[in-house]
């Protein structure tokens, strides 16, 4: 019987630079293609719509943003508990880590998606949204948080497969659903006259399609890290372990966002035509963010995988520590 091929990357092992390069730059792909799908609805509305549909994502971006870094920061807790035990060697506690996690994803995703449909218009209120686009904003906002817990689902699940040096798939399930998500875009702005209510729903459904498929593949390991919905349960040592470790990432994460919400909050006053035009400039900001942002954190976790190795793997460590701290920093 054939086994199946290989999709990680062995970073115990062998020349260190090139993989970490292999590692990070699908990683640096996939975290900008997360932006963009905020970016397309900007663009798609700006072209087809009208000026306050644009104003209306782009007051938003901030707060999109924040979130998907708050995603990115949690979800280092399960990588590092699950690269530690590979380390370690203690692949029999995996499976426990792999079905708090999902868990802890599906639930903290329909917490997220009725706590944020709840506050949408207080909070873009408390941001000082233009009256004029208040309404269209509120729409887009509360559409968006319809697929927070395929968001959510989506980034742990693909923290997991990463854990064990898998960063092509979750970012090919990203391609797929970025390209399905600038079709439907069109779709519905152009062919259903949807505006706002059309963009979101396109980013929910191309988000639902990325959660799928990155489940399918880790529903299909041959390893340890192979998801069984039906063992989904809460291990309560690994949880708080994921929580110790996820929180002060996603909080850490959230630094550099916050500062563009309360960016965001200042150009809100000055009308919707400021933050219709804003829209363009802060995208690529966004996105250099979410590059370093996410290779940095989901380069870190493979740091206690190497310190649980025997001794004679300090140069390793030490490199991959070096990765980090370029992502990081630049």
């Amino acid at each position: 019987m054939k086994s199946k091929k290989q999709t990680g990357i062995d970073m115990i092992s062998g020349s260190m630079w090139d993989k970490i390069l292999l590692f990070a730059l699908p990683l640096a792909a996939g975290s900008m293609l997360q932006q963009l799908f905020n970016s397309v609805d900007a663009a798609v509305v700006g072209r087809f719509a009208s000026s306050e549909a644009l104003a209306a994502v782009g007051a938003n971006t901030s707060v999109v943003s924040l979130f998907i870094n708050l995603f990115v920061g949690i979800s280092v807790g399960s990588n590092v508990v699950i690269a530690n035990y590979i380390g370690k060697g203690k692949r029999e506690r995996i499976p426990d880590v792999v079905h708090t996690t999902m868990l802890l994803a599906i639930c903290s995703g329909l917490l997220l998606m009725v706590c944020g449909i709840a506050i949408a218009r207080p909070l873009l209120q408390l941001l000082s949204t233009p009256k004029n686009v208040l309404d269209l904003a509120v729409i887009y906002l509360r559409v968006y948080c319809l697929g927070m817990p395929f968001i959510m689902t989506y980034n742990f699940a693909a923290a997991i497969l990463r854990s064990k040096g898998d960063t092509k798939r979750p970012l090919y399930c990203l391609i797929v659903s970025g390209c399905i998500n600038a079709g439907l875009n069109v779709v519905f702005v152009v062919g259903f006259h949807l505006s706002v209510a059309g963009v979101a729903l396109a980013t929910v459904l191309a988000n639902v399609i990325s959660c799928m498929m990155v489940l399918y593949f880790l529903m299909h390991e041959a390893e340890e890290i192979r998801f069984h919905p039906k063992k989904l349960a809460v291990h309560g040592s690994v949880l708080r372990t994921i929580l110790r470790i996820g929180i002060p990432a996603g909080v850490q994460g959230m630094v550099f966002s916050f500062s563009n919400v309360c960016i965001q909050a200042a150009v809100n006053t000055f009308g919707s035509a400021v933050v219709a035009g804003s829209a363009g400039v802060v995208q690529p900001a966004a996105q250099i963010d979410h590059r370093r942002a996410g290779v940095g954190f989901q380069i870190i976790p493979h740091l206690p995988r190497k310190v649980a190795l025997p001794h004679g793997h300090l140069q390793r460590t030490e490199a991959l520590h070096q990765a980090a701290g370029i992502f990081l920093c630049h």
